[in-house]
């Protein structure tokens, strides 16, 4: 059983249309509100040799992310710390302050006890005026597939291309560019911090079409053999770039780096160079 499989159980629980997209929708006056919450565990989560600097920057950046992911600007970012040594506090606490500051949110609170293993739940909050609100659903045959960046760094980083690492460890959330995309008018979205592959098919569950990309068009890891960059461009995780799909006269969008990697089509499908692509990625699993 893995992660997705799980979201289909909880869809029988709570409307499943909360599961939808990166972010919950929440009216909020004139606005919408986007909210999101992500744990990380240092075993499972954190690159060995990150400093507590960079854990607290990259818990922050994952949910960042996400409200990008939704054309937000986002708000507040509140942090629980389940903390193995009290003496990491101080860097992980810097981190996740440095990485708001520069990407315009607040750090406004959170939570923190005693845990055996370092594990950190980082939920944020960000607004939009629901004209710009951006969702996975809304892709339409004809679109273009798109991304805001190279794929497979942070993977490659993994595998000792150290090129990369800066990917790896400070991953940048693209909250720029997700609230100028979002103005745009892109007809869908969503963050790619799984993997390529993954999230094409995540977009698949929720749109009454299929998508096309043609792997000669990814934009690959830099120093990376060709074989092994397509694989990690298409199955690698941990980048923090964004999926989008758009019709095709607004792009290029000011400001915002767009590599066109493919199309939306009828069938629905997720196709590479016209094949069925492999559903794989970066998943939490459960055995037995």
């Amino acid at each position: 059983m893995d992660e997705r499989g799980l979201h289909r159980l909880i869809g029988t629980i709570i409307d499943p249309e909360r599961l939808a997209d990166d972010c919950a929708v929440i009216p909020c006056g004139d606005l919408a509100m986007v909210a999101s919450t992500d744990m990380l565990h240092e075993t499972t989560d954190f690159p060995t040799g990150m400093t507590d600097w960079q854990i607290g920057w990259m818990a922050t950046a994952v949910t960042l992310s996400d409200i990008a992911s939704m054309g937000a600007a986002p708000g507040e970012v509140l942090l629980a710390v389940g903390l193995d040594r009290p003496e990491r506090l101080r860097g992980i606490m810097e981190g996740a302050r440095d990485c708001c500051t520069t990407f315009g949110a607040e750090l406004a609170g959170g939570d923190l006890d005693a845990h055996g293993e370092l594990t950190i739940v980082s939920t944020g909050l960000g607004t939009v005026a629901p004209a710009y609100l951006v969702r996975r659903r809304g892709a339409r045959p004809g679109d273009v597939v798109a991304v805001t960046g190279p794929l497979g760094e942070a993977q490659a980083a993994l595998l000792g291309y150290d090129r990369h690492i800066r990917e790896l460890l400070e991953p940048q959330p693209r909250v720029r560019e997700g609230r100028a995309l979002g103005h745009a008018g892109v007809s869908a979205m969503m963050d790619i911090s799984d993997g390529l592959a993954l999230s094409l098919y995540d977009l698949l569950a929720v749109n009454n079409c299929g998508f096309s990309i043609d792997t000669a068009r990814l934009p690959l890891p830099a120093g990376v053999p060709d074989d092994e960059a397509q694989e990690l461009a298409l199955y690698g995780g941990g980048d923090f770039e964004l999926l989008f799909t758009a019709p095709p006269d607004i792009l290029p969008v000011p400001g915002v780096t767009a590599h066109i990697i493919g199309e939306v089509i009828e069938e629905r499908a997720v196709l590479a160079d016209e094949k069925p692509l492999e559903r794989r990625g970066y998943l939490h699993e459960w055995k037995g």
